[in-house]
Parts: C-alpha cells; structure tokens; sequence
C-alpha cells in the first residue's frame, strides 16, 4: 500500500509540474522554406511552411506536429515588390491531422529576389504568441536581363524590415552568402532594433550543445546586428525569441515573440549567368 500510494503521490507530482510549464517552453516555432537558394527562371520550387524546433529549448531544427493554418499569413514578394498571398494555395503532405507540414507550388516567372514571408498570431494557452519566419531564393536567366547586367549584379545589399513584432532582417547580400563567409542579421522589434538577446543559428542536422553554445548561438548588439561564419553549405535555421511579461490583453496575460529565418547557404557564392 505504501509503494502505491508513494507512485500515487508522485504521479501527482509530476502533473502538477507540467501544469507549470510556462507556454512558451511548450511551444513549437514556425519557419518557411524554398529549397536551394538559386532557381532558372520559368522553373518551380516549393515553398514549404513548417511547424517544430521545439527540443533543445527551441534548437534542433526538427518537425513537430503541423500548424493550424487559420493564425497563419503566407506571402511571396517578387522582384517587382508585389505581395503575392499563396496561404489559400497550400496542400497538406501529412497523412494524419498534425503529421507532415504545408507546401505549395510556385513558379518563378520574373528573373530576380523572392522573398516569402510568415507571420503568425494567436493564443497558446494564457500566451499571445506572435511569430514571423523569412526565406529568399534568386531566379536567374541565362543571361542579361531587359534591365540591364546579370541578376546577380542587382542583388539587393540587404532587405528592409517589415515591421512586425519581431523579425530578422537579412544585411548580407544573397550573393555573397557561401560557406566561410560571415552571414549578418539584424533582430527588429516592431521597426526598432533589439539588442542583447540570443539568435540560434542551426544547421539542419545539427545538435547544440545544453545552455549557450558559443560555436552556434550569438547575441545582438545595442544596433541589434548579430554575425554568424558558416562552416559549410547547408540550410540554417535562424531563430530567437523575446518574451514581453507585461504584455497583456483579452485571454492572454503575457506576449511571446519569435522570429525565424532560413537560409539555403550554398557551398560557393551564386554564379553570374
């Protein structure tokens, strides 16, 4: 009898514990893919909208679950600076209800930057939970476009920020992303920039070490820039995290932001056509 009722009283215990857990520990974070980084133009890639990162306290880069796509923004902005909202294009890979991710099919008509944007909002328990997740990929011609020079002598030198409740901004041109070459981004916060808080930068396939790993994990400065030296090609998941306490509302007592951002980094730097 004292055997079960010590098992009783611990089994109590341990709900009592996740019952606990705040919601942002529990909580899953959204990114957006493309595929590699350069596509010719005329062909297709699949945007893909993806639900995990939630081991290894928001770090491991792996899918959990599928999003709900009811709080979901989905949007590609092509090189003319047009929004283009596929969200109602979107198929389901997944056999089961929260299995597989979201994807749809796009096809690069305009040689140039596309840049797909997600934003998120909704409640996760007693948390608001407001989230973005960036990608790019360049659609290249087989030589000079009707506007002059080879796509890769128009790259842009960096992507303005959109103004959402947190977001990481792209400073390095596309074209000198490569292994071995420092990638920059700056963490914004509503339009201002956030400093001193932490960006993960996970390869796919990669495990961080516990706590702050100092090869993979970097913290903005006052000017909210924060700069990361891949080793090799290969996607990386850029992701933080801001927490707002004091951030209340209508069902929700508190404000969890967070911000991704994945980056196809090839091996060499884009060739010019």
């Amino acid at each position: 009898m004292r055997t079960i009722f010590c098992l009783a009283v611990l089994s109590m215990a341990a709900m009592s514990m996740v019952a606990f857990v705040p919601a942002s520990a529990r909580a899953h974070d959204t990114w957006v893919e493309a595929g590699a980084l350069q596509v010719r133009t005329g062909e297709y890639v699949y945007v893909d909208l993806r639900l995990g990162n939630h081991g290894n306290n928001h770090r491991d880069f792996k899918l959990a679950s599928k999003i709900t796509l009811k709080p979901c923004e989905l949007s590609i902005i092509g090189p003319d600076g047009i929004s283009q909202d596929v969200k109602s294009k979107l198929i389901d890979t997944g056999n089961a209800e929260k299995e597989g991710y979201w994807t749809t099919r796009f096809v690069a008509k305009t040689s140039g930057v596309y840049e797909v944007v997600h934003k998120l909002d909704t409640l996760h328990g007693k948390t608001r939970a407001i989230k973005s997740g960036k990608t790019y990929f360049v659609a290249q011609g087989t030589g000079s476009t009707a506007t002059g020079g080879p796509v890769t002598d128009r790259l842009p030198d960096g992507f303005a920020a959109h103004g959402l409740g947190l977001e990481l901004v792209l400073e390095t041109p596309l074209d000198q992303l490569s292994a071995g070459t420092p990638i920059r981004l700056r963490l914004m916060r509503s339009g201002k920039p956030l400093g001193q808080t932490l960006v993960s930068f996970v390869p796919r396939g990669m495990t961080l070490s516990d706590g702050v790993d100092a090869n993979y994990e970097r913290t903005t400065d006052a000017d909210g820039r924060v700069e990361f030296t891949p080793r090799e090609g290969n996607l990386i998941l850029a992701v933080a995290h801001h927490v707002v306490e004091d951030e209340k509302g209508e069902g929700y007592d508190r404000t969890h932001y967070g911000a991704t951002l994945v980056l196809a980094v090839p091996q060499q730097k884009l060739s010019k056509p």
